[in-house]
């Protein structure tokens, strides 16, 4: 089961879907270890009281063997905030992953690393070396990215991905099925959906964050659903650069499998793992 955590009402208990309980923000860092929680530390879209909005991405990955902290977003000291809002301990992460070099997915990892400098970061190979020398220089290791491999116990990068903007996206392998974690997803949403669904031959579970779908018509937006349903996938949560028509339509087409997702919004999938990590 995929539990919604934060203020809500509850849904239909007899659906067999996700529910919205009422719980405070960050009120999960106990979460159980065969349970997968995934926050939502940074994004435009607002939902957390005490939470500040920008544009960008970034969410926080647990439950897992190592804790993942998945892009940055674009202002540090947002971040921090929104962290510290959220009762986020920056220094329990372990491993950042960065899906692209554009600055709002980047651009607060300056900051962060202010606060914790023991971790690895996951990056594209094509990354400047400018980008990843900084990096060095204040001590994070360094872990280039090319190819699709797994970086801890049920964790996956898809490795580069596409042919203009190159992204990577983080795969998550539950008892469900997987878990796809896009930061804008310029290589297709599609494409990247089905890369996931091919590397590790499962279906797929959930598939959320940014889908670069602002300024696309209602059209294309209807097309990518159908391939993505098509792909079997089962539960959609778009935000960031995907644009409130999209938004709505997912929700249109997806009904009770679709997740509003905000800042501070924070995910728990019951029994993702067989046992603990």
């Amino acid at each position: 089961m995929l539990k919604e955590l934060l203020t809500g009402a509850l849904l239909d208990p007899n659906s067999g879907r996700a529910q919205v309980e009422e719980e405070p923000a960050g009120g999960v860092e106990q979460a159980r270890r065969r349970d997968l929680t995934i926050t939502v530390t940074f994004d435009n879209n607002p939902y957390a009281d005490g939470c500040q909005t920008g544009w960008g991405f970034s969410c926080l990955v647990r439950g897992i063997e190592k804790t993942i902290l998945f892009d940055t977003g674009a202002d540090g000291r947002v971040l921090m905030a929104n962290l510290r809002a959220l009762q986020l301990d920056p220094e329990q992460v372990e491993m950042l992953v960065l899906s692209h070099a554009h600055g709002d997915h980047v651009d607060g990892l300056t900051e962060f690393l202010k606060a914790n400098v023991d971790v690895s970061v996951y990056l594209l190979r094509s990354f400047p070396e400018s980008f990843k020398a900084q990096i060095r220089r204040v001590g994070a290791e360094v872990i280039e990215v090319h190819e699709a491999a797994e970086i801890c116990d049920n964790v996956y990068t898809t490795g580069e991905m596409g042919r203009g903007i190159i992204e990577q996206a983080l795969v998550i392998e539950t008892q469900q099925g997987l878990v796809v974690i896009t930061g804008c997803a310029h290589p297709g949403i599609a494409n990247i959906a089905r890369e996931a669904k091919q590397m590790r031959e499962r279906p797929l579970y959930l598939v959320m964050g940014g889908f670069h779908l602002s300024g696309q018509s209602a059209a294309r937006i209807q097309e990518l659903i159908r391939d993505l349903q098509g792909l079997g996938v089962e539960r959609a949560a778009p935000c960031h650069c995907s644009g409130d028509l999209a938004r709505e339509l997912f929700e249109e087409r997806f009904g009770v499998d679709y997740i509003s997702l905000g800042v501070g919004k924070t995910l728990v999938i019951e029994g993702a793992f067989a046992q603990a990590q």
